[in-house]
């Protein structure tokens, strides 16, 4: 009998997540599940309600993507009612959105993905000047003298001597899987404690747009933030600078240190270029749209379907296309109305409860029936990975150039094939890619508000169907947005002025998915089949290609108890059982 290993809740994660995993007598997997362990409800929750503070009650679905889920609601609301943005609105939504790229991708790979590939511990054995030279010879990046890195490693000597590793619990120091020298291991901690202090310059434009970060306040109709040079609570000259600064310290970050890490660190881990892909079908809904949010072909992202690596045949998939865009509860602790081998839109989506899991947290699951409280979602009866990859093959196989630059490069660099990027090391290369694009259209962004604000052009929002009185009886809409970590959808149907059904299919919902209706696994299942464990009782090599994918299963599910009333959140530590 194949030996079957649990680990529950993965950790560096948002959320609760369980996989568990078959192994063959090689220690490789041969079968994986994935299992959103709890259940959410905030789909109910917005019945009845005004569509117009959807956003308010969808942004606390995570205390990290509250950004993603408010551009989602209210787009969907402006989608169903037909609402126009002005110019500089849509700019500076455009600047918020690409600031939570890079905040989120760059906290992603230091503080939840580095450790995967990066011995703490080890970095103590370092000889600081040759950290030195490896930081001088990388980039131009101040902090790189060897005074600087024997600093930092005797910071981390005093939390080891303390028998608490604080932040830098929870890993598998030592294990067998990491590679990389001492040396590139004190220079990846020294960057992981600079990121904790550089997020609060990266947070500074969340703050002035949106009055505050987390959960920014958003309207329906524009931004809340009038422009105004000469007033002291609006968009002035002062805060135009204070943004202008970010922007440039979020640029020497990513350039200095983020893409120099990457490629100081994966040439180490090349193997990893040869497997964790799975399923090789791609789906992006785009993002930062021009000023006609209908005109995807102007979108920096392109709308996409990829299916079968094939990227000479890109096609454009319609959110509100009822045969191909479907959820499916085959083996979600969900039930439909037609039965659970019913696939439903979203506008026609259901939200009915079914637990039919193990009684005990320990007990394995029961992958031949209901085993997740996440749906899954489908494209044409498909399984679609969405997220970083997904985003930077729609960029490069529709020919945006600086993104086939900066893929073409680190592939030259790194010595691999195009192939390569099919994988745990290309999903991983992938984040830094968009993330280097994203913050040079900051830039971009930025002066086009600016050359906006000179030529008075300064309305923010457009009023014009913000009273219920002006909308139809009956309407439904789709709100886009491509959050870090994938494609994610707000389908809305308003009735008589309230939220009929509403429905959020999040990327997590795509990649975490347990299998379908035909049986067919999720992203995260699919790429863990063939991944080879050194020490079962360690499953590094699994984290590695589970954190690639950056889940979030809070914005999947949420906890609440058999009355509907939130049981909060507990923190809980990594546990693997192995039978």
């Amino acid at each position: 009998m194949p030996q079957r290993i649990v680990i529950d809740p993965i950790t560096r994660i948002e959320g609760h997540l369980r996989i568990e995993a078959a192994l063959d007598a090689s220690n490789a997997v041969t079968q994986a599940y994935s299992s959103g362990t709890m259940v959410r409800g905030i789909e109910i929750i917005l019945k009845g309600r005004d569509p117009r503070e959807a956003w308010a009650f969808t942004q606390r679905a995570c205390g990290v993507c509250t950004t993603v889920h408010s551009f989602a609601s209210i787009r969907s609301v402006e989608d169903a009612l037909g609402i126009r943005i002005p110019r500089a609105a849509n700019l500076i939504r455009n600047l918020m959105i690409a600031q939570q790229y890079v905040h989120d991708h760059v906290m992603h790979f230091y503080h939840l993905h580095a450790l995967d590939w990066v011995d703490v511990v080890a970095a103590l054995k370092a000889d600081p000047a040759q950290t030195s030279a490896i930081q001088q010879k990388i980039s131009p990046w101040p902090n790189s003298s060897p005074a600087y890195f024997a600093s930092i490693q005797k910071k981390v000597q005093a939390i080891v001597d303390s028998g608490q590793l604080s932040i830098f619990a929870n890993a598998y120091w030592g294990h067998p899987a990491y590679k990389l020298p001492a040396e590139v291991n004190l220079l990846a901690v020294a960057h992981y404690l600079e990121a904790l202090d550089w997020q609060k310059d990266a947070t500074k434009i969340h703050t002035i747009f949106g009055g505050k970060n987390p959960h920014p306040n958003f309207v329906v109709g524009g931004v809340p933030m009038p422009i105004d040079l000469n007033s002291d609570t609006a968009l002035n000259a002062n805060r135009l600078a204070i943004i202008a600064e970010s922007i440039q310290k979020m640029i020497a970050f990513v350039d200095q240190v983020y893409l120099p890490d990457l490629l100081a660190i994966a040439p180490y881990y090349l193997e990893y270029g040869g497997f964790g892909e799975g399923l090789g079908n791609f789906l992006t809904w785009g993002e930062y749209p021009g000023d006609d949010p209908k005109d995807t072909f102007k979108f920096l992202v392109p709308r996409a379907v990829i299916l079968n690596r094939d990227l000479k045949n890109i096609q454009v998939p319609d959110p509100n296309d009822f045969n191909k865009m479907q959820e499916f509860v085959a083996h979600s602790w969900y039930k439909y109305n037609q039965g659970d081998q019913a696939g439903l839109h979203p506008w026609q989506g259901e939200t009915a409860f079914d637990y039919t899991g193990p009684a005990l947290p320990y007990d394995y699951l029961n992958v031949d029936s209901k085993y997740s409280w996440l749906k899954a979602p489908r494209w044409a009866e498909t399984p679609m990975e969405v997220g970083p990859l997904a985003r930077v093959l729609a960029m490069y196989a529709s020919g945006h150039q600086q993104t086939q630059d900066l893929v073409n490069t680190i592939l030259k660099t790194l010595n691999v094939p195009i192939q390569a990027v099919f994988s745990t090391l290309g999903r991983t290369a992938a984040r830094a890619v968009e993330t280097k694009v994203f913050a040079d259209a900051m830039q971009t962004y930025y002066d086009g508000l600016v050359a906006e604000i000179k030529a008075g052009n300064t309305q923010t929002f457009n009023g014009e169907k913000w009273e219920p009185a002006t909308w139809p009886s009956h309407a439904q809409g789709f709100g886009f947005m491509e959050a870090p970590r994938g494609a994610l959808g707000h389908w809305i149907v308003i009735d008589n002025g309230k939220i009929d059904n509403y429905q959020m299919v999040v990327p997590t919902t795509w990649n975490g998915s347990p299998r379908d209706h035909k049986g067919q696994p999720g992203a995260y299942e699919a790429s863990l089949v063939g991944t080879k464990l050194a020490k079962p009782e360690w499953p590094l090599e699994i984290l590695r290609t589970i954190h690639s994918f950056d889940p979030c299963m809070a914005c999947a599910i949420h906890m609440v108890d058999a009355e509907g009333q939130d049981l909060g959140e507990v923190a809980t530590g990594l546990s693997v059982c192995v039978n």
